[in-house]
């Protein structure tokens, strides 16, 4: 009787592995391109599908975006290195710096 109960009870979303989590949106209907998402994505496409809210504390960081904005402030540091402009060049290296920080941190 013991083990049923266990069976019965689901881990919580945020310790389940993405392959689980991809059983779990596959097996629950309504997601589409389970296989295509990362673990961030799985968690929150089941918790809308499930009618869970959550409660904001934290601002969630969304990873490809700061990469995206990296490769941006790259661009614009080498073409402020071909106009051998040192400030602006050392000013987008910080930023990038931070960026990558805040990056791994959400990792």
């Amino acid at each position: 009787m013991a083990k049923k109960e266990k069976e019965k009870k689901e881990k919580p979303l945020d310790k389940m592995t993405a392959k689980e989590l991809r059983e779990l949106g596959l097996s629950t209907g309504g997601i589409v391109g389970v296989h295509a998402m990362n673990k961030a994505e799985l968690i929150a496409a089941i918790k809308e599908v499930r009618g869970i809210v959550d409660e904001k504390g934290k601002k969630e960081v969304d990873v490809r975006a700061l990469k995206l904005k990296i490769r941006e402030l790259k661009e614009k540091r080498d073409q402020a290195r071909e106009a051998g402009n040192s400030k602006l060049i050392e000013a987008f290296r910080r930023r990038i710096s931070n960026l990558k920080k805040k990056t791994r941190r959400a990792a």
